[in-house]
């Protein structure tokens, strides 16, 4: 899934609010020069002046150009904007105080102290909050990785102006040449050329990559069969020119990092939607981890003394494109399942790249030939094995609708088409779980349900999602 970029006022909500509030503080700052008091909001000619900045202010961000690229302008640019904001704001006290017909008791002064205050602490406000967010998005770890394809003779051209004016969002952590493939492991302006150009596909399978950003020349063809394997495998990619496909793909136009391009992902998600998304799993986190915290101290006990060793499970397992993270769980088998696992491949019920087992003996209390009712069946019979991975959940490694994060070994053997259930964050529960889960065979039934999810979610699909969980964790359907 590819998380568009937000439009219209919303983009720069966040200096629209420190604009209004810095404008404010300037006003009652001004007053206090003045008036030797804070008490500005106490008197009302002065209380609805400062509505009055207030109003204006929120009438230049909403209809105006005034935020527009704000991120990536220049200063001159900038000044004007602060200016223009500043001047409307004065404006519309001198407005408000004509038509109040008592501006004789009002302070000149004081529209003259917050003229320059104002265009001061705004200066400081926007700068420094530009800064500040180019330098924290350099530092984020989660920032997306993108791989580079292009030619050598736009290299110089290509790189620097992404670094620029990708303002920190994005690491280029690789570069292929369109047009050379004798200088893979050369460095080109500090990108590492990784693969050549007919390796792409092969080179991305088992890495962390979110997209794929394609800047070719116009006389060049389009690499449909790349942007074909790529669509296939869930991975984002931009093309720098202009095409037409058939695939079922979502397509949306903007800018990249400074170039205008053709973004087709399998699903292409609106900001408030995924910010929705994750605000109930943040709730859904902090229930989930209270009830984690209860059962650990019913559980933990009888997990120890069924078979003494760790009250938690921790494995490495694949998210979101690819990022590796811990998934935990409570421990429902003995200590050494993940070795006994090899001896039991060949008993696998599942075809595919999943491993699953009716009467499996790893479990605790399953006997040896795994088809006793002990303990560890208890709690994976009820689900209760899985509630530690609302701290994954709480953590955003997870979310609590997705699809299941596959095991390393799993993404290692992973064929091009199943990659694409990765392409979204994987969920605590999911299609697949509510979907009979202990029925299913074969692994390409799975990957045909997390595709469905994909293709059709809706938050209104995750919430229809959750009730079905909680009714199969209460009927006991589903698992084994």
């Amino acid at each position: 899934m590819y998380k568009k970029g937000v439009e219209g006022w919303m983009k720069h909500f966040d200096f629209i609010l420190l604009d209004l509030l810095v404008l404010e503080f300037a006003y009652a700052l001004a007053f206090y020069i003045r008036k030797g008091s804070w008490s500005v909001y106490r008197r009302p000619l002065y209380a609805n002046a400062a509505i009055a900045v207030l109003v204006a202010s929120l009438i230049c961000s909403f209809f105006t150009d005034n935020h527009k690229n704000i991120l990536k302008r220049r200063k001159s640019k900038e000044i004007a904007s602060i200016l223009q904001q500043v001047g409307l704001s004065v404006v519309s006290i001198l407005v408000y105080l004509f038509f109040a017909k008592n501006s004789a008791y009002y302070s000149r002064l004081i529209v003259l102290y917050f003229a320059l205050i104002a265009f001061c602490l705004m200066l400081v406000e926007r700068f420094g909050w530009r800064t500040l967010i180019i330098t924290l998005n350099k530092k984020k770890p989660s920032r997306r990785h993108m791989l580079l394809v292009t030619t050598t003779s736009r290299v110089e051209e290509v790189v620097p102006t992404i670094v620029k004016k990708g303002l920190g969002e994005v690491k280029i952590v690789g570069l292929v040449l369109a047009d050379r493939d004798d200088m893979v492991g050369e460095t080109l302006c500090g990108v590492k050329v990784v693969t050549k150009y007919a390796d792409v596909v092969s080179y991305i399978q088992t890495l962390w990559i979110d997209e794929v950003m394609l800047i070719l020349p116009k006389d060049q063809a389009t690499p449909e069969k790349l942007l074909e394997e790529l669509a296939i495998m869930g991975v984002t990619s931009h093309m720098a020119i202009n095409m037409d496909n058939d695939r079922n793909t979502m397509q949306t136009v903007e800018k990249i990092c400074g170039y205008q391009v053709l973004t087709e992902s399998i699903r292409i998600a609106k900001t408030r939607q995924l910010f929705v998304k994750r605000v109930i799993d943040i709730i859904g986190g902090l229930v989930g981890v209270v009830f984690t915290a209860i059962l650990t101290v019913i559980l933990g006990p009888i997990i120890f003394f069924s078979d003494p060793g760790p009250i938690f499970f921790a494995q490495k397992r694949i998210g979101m494109n690819g990022r590796v993270f811990t998934i935990y769980k409570f421990r429902s088998m003995y200590k050494d399942a993940e070795k006994r696992k090899k001896e039991l491949l060949d008993k696998n019920e599942v075809k595919g790249f999943m491993f699953k087992m009716e009467a499996d003996p790893r479990i605790i209390g399953s006997g040896p030939d795994g088809t006793r009712h002990g303990v560890g069946w208890f709690i994976r019979k009820t689900s209760l094995d899985e509630f530690p991975q609302f701290l994954n959940v709480l953590m955003g490694s997870m979310s609590l609708c997705g699809t299941r994060p596959p095991t390393l070994d799993e993404w290692e053997q992973y064929e091009l088409h199943h990659r694409a259930r990765m392409s979204m964050k994987p969920g605590l529960t999911g299609l697949w779980q509510v979907s009979g889960r202990s029925d299913i065979q074969d692994f390409e039934e799975v990957i045909k349900l997390d595709m469905q999810y994909i293709n059709d979610w809706s938050i209104g699909k995750d919430i229809g999602i959750i009730f079905k969980t909680v009714k199969v964790i209460f009927t006991g359907g589903g698992a084994k």
